[in-house]
């Protein structure tokens, strides 16, 4: 019955033109098998097969989604976290495993959506202390949901709120080491014009960047430097062809050295960081 209906849900999916069939419908084979009884494992899959071809992401299909090698959950009104983000976590962790182990390492995730990257780090990093902000009731309930989910809720706060605003007076002022954001990064025009299928079942808030694509990178870049401690490094995942404007950002508050990106599997730069300078 399994090797049946993977091949259905398999051939569903590839007439309907989903990028990687075969691995869409071994996790919708797995999903259907943890959700329904025996008896109904078929029809279940057959349903999700219908959603997926429709255009519905995995995530949301299934309800789940592997991150840094970590099962989280995923749900309709937070993005689904992308393979590519794994560049931007795996690097803020080999930045805090730099530090000597023996001390607190403190993180705040800045639009933390389903809490991908905090949950990802704090699970590799026992001495890592962090906080994860996002603005919408969604992200929240969820990103709280994974922290619960792999045990972190005694090193992760997950907090709602205008981007650093439900951080301050809790005492982090001046005592960060790293800072990640996954910022909206896409121009409103673009958006509406070349990437509106992405509205289609993901929030827009996931992905406006706002006129020019920056507005999240201009207000988080100053921010941060309230929380950084000297030395401390902000690191963003950018757009393809964005690392020139985000570098001007962090040039023009004066206060970081200057920036150093880390490129993916095929050489593009998809990740900006910059440190705070010693005052």
């Amino acid at each position: 019955m399994h090797a049946e209906a993977l091949a259905r849900v398999e051939s569903i999916l590839a007439q309907a033109g989903i990028g990687n069939p075969a691995k869409d419908a071994l996790a919708i084979i797995e999903a259907a098998q943890h959700l329904a009884d025996k008896n109904n494992h078929l029809l279940c899959a057959l349903a999700m097969a219908a959603d997926r071809a429709a255009g519905t992401p995995l995530g949301y299909v299934t309800g789940r989604v592997h991150f840094m090698a970590l099962e989280l959950s995923a749900a309709p009104g937070a993005l689904v976290p992308r393979d590519e983000t794994e560049l931007l976590g795996w690097t803020a962790l080999r930045m805090l495993n730099d530090f000597s182990v023996d001390a607190e390492h403190r993180l705040i995730d800045m639009c933390c959506g389903s809490g991908n990257l905090v949950c990802g780090i704090a699970s590799y990093n026992p001495n890592v202390r962090a906080w994860a902000s996002d603005l919408t009731d969604d992200a929240v309930r969820l990103a709280q949901s994974n922290v619960r989910r792999l045990q972190l809720a005694k090193r992760v706060d997950v907090v709602q709120g205008d981007l650093f605003e439900p951080l301050s007076g809790r005492g982090l002022e001046g005592t960060i080491d790293v800072i990640v954001c996954n910022p909206p990064y896409i121009s409103s025009g673009r958006l509406d014009r070349d990437r509106a299928e992405l509205l289609t079942h993901e929030p827009r808030a996931a992905f406006d960047g706002g006129p020019f694509g920056v507005s999240i990178f201009q207000r988080v870049v100053r921010g941060a430097l309230l929380f950084l401690k000297p030395g401390g490094t902000l690191l963003f995942e950018i757009g393809l062809g964005q690392e020139r404007q985000v570098a001007i950002l962090f040039d023009r508050t004066g206060g970081y050295d200057p920036v150093t990106t880390v490129n993916d599997c095929q050489g593009h730069p998809r990740v900006i960081a910059g440190r705070r300078r010693f005052v």
